[in-house]
C-alpha cells in the first residue's frame, strides 16, 4: 500500500468525488499507473478553481484507490483524460499551514508550495496519516475494515 497526494483545484477535486475519479497532471496516464487498488490518496487543492480561483491551500477530499485499472474518458474538445476510479471517504477540508511543520516530505519549511509542482507526490505513511488525520479520516480503520 502507497500513499500520496494529488495536487487539484478544489472545483475539479469535487467533480471527481461526485463522480467516484480522480485524474492527476491533467489527465496523463503516467499519474494514473503509477496509483494502484489499495492505495490511499489524498488531495491538496492550492486553489479553488484552476484558472480564476481564490488561494485556499487546503486537503480537500481523501480516499482509496478501487480494483481496476486505468482508462479514458472522453471529456470533449480533444480531451481524453486518464482516469481511476475512488472510493472517496466522508472527510473536513483540512488547511495545510498547521501541518507544514510536522510533514516530513516538506523539507522547505519556508518555500513549502514549492513540493506541490509536479502535481504528484508519493508520502511517507506517516505523513498521510497527519493529513487523514486533521481531515477526520482514520486510515487505520478503514484499512481494517475494508
Amino acid at each position: 500500500m502507497r500513499y500520496w497526494i494529488g495536487v487539484v483545484s478544489r472545483d475539479h477535486v469535487s467533480r471527481g468525488v461526485e463522480g467516484g475519479f480522480c485524474q492527476l497532471c491533467h489527465g496523463k496516464a503516467s499519474a494514473m499507473r503509477k496509483l494502484t487498488p489499495g492505495d490511499w490518496i489524498a488531495f491538496y487543492s492550492p486553489k479553488t478553481a484552476m484558472h480564476d480561483g481564490t488561494p485556499l491551500q487546503a486537503f480537500t477530499a481523501i480516499g482509496q484507490v478501487k480494483p481496476g485499472e486505468p482508462y479514458t474518458f472522453d471529456m470533449g474538445d480533444g480531451f481524453v483524460p486518464s482516469r481511476r476510479n475512488i472510493d472517496f471517504k466522508p472527510c473536513r477540508e483540512a488547511p495545510i499551514r498547521p501541518l507544514v511543520e510536522r510533514l516530513s516530505f516538506i523539507r522547505d519549511k519556508r518555500s513549502w508550495g514549492y513540493v506541490f509542482r509536479f502535481g504528484q507526490i508519493e508520502v511517507p505513511e506517516a505523513d498521510f496519516k497527519l493529513v487523514a488525520d486533521a481531515m477526520g479520516v482514520d486510515i487505520v480503520a478503514r484499512a481494517h475494515a475494508s
